[in-house]
């Protein structure tokens, strides 16, 4: 994949499954992955919706903040193979692309996201199985302000220019007298 110039312009989308149901009905997270700045949504989802309840979910969480893609990549499933889905794209002007088993690196940075989202998760959930989905802002902000290591920086800072403050930056340390 060539490497792109700007954030958000060439981006991953995958699903992880098979997580317990929700208060919400909620029992799959849609992980959207920027090629750029490695920045990453998280957006809970249920496995059955079908192409048009994804795309709908895709321009409400996604478009919305960063614009139209100019390339999504994304494994066969059948909510990206769908002529809704493909003509939809292709009437907006986006490219899709698609990995495949031969080619696994071409959706590897998603994969790297969906297993650190699985870390996060087990961490922050605890004994809440019921309300994962609640938890997944937190779970979105703490990865996107993370030092990635191939860029060096957090996310953050590259598609911002700085890291936010968090709660922990205002709570007064006591001084250590030596």
């Amino acid at each position: 994949m060539p490497i792109p110039h700007h954030p958000w312009i060439d981006i991953n989308v995958d699903f992880i499954l098979g997580l317990s149901h929700t208060q919400r009905h909620n029992e799959s997270v849609m992980v959207v992955v920027d090629h750029f700045c490695k920045m990453t949504h998280f957006v809970p989802c249920n496995k059955t919706y079908d192409a048009s309840n994804i795309a709908f979910l895709f321009l409400k969480e996604i478009v919305r903040l960063h614009g139209l893609p100019t390339t999504i990549v994304s494994n066969h499933d059948v909510k990206f193979i769908s002529y809704f889905w493909k003509t939809l794209w292709a009437k907006l002007g986006t490219k899709l692309a698609f990995s495949s088993a031969f080619h696994p690196q071409t959706n590897g940075q998603t994969e790297v996201v969906n297993r650190s989202l699985g870390n996060l998760l087990r961490c922050l959930i605890d004994d809440h199985a019921t309300c994962w989905d609640l938890i997944l802002p937190q779970a979105e902000f703490a990865y996107n302000n993370s030092v990635n290591h191939t860029t060096g920086s957090s996310q953050f800072q590259l598609v911002y220019g700085m890291t936010p403050h968090t709660p922990l930056d205002t709570i007064l340390l006591p001084l250590l007298l030596t």
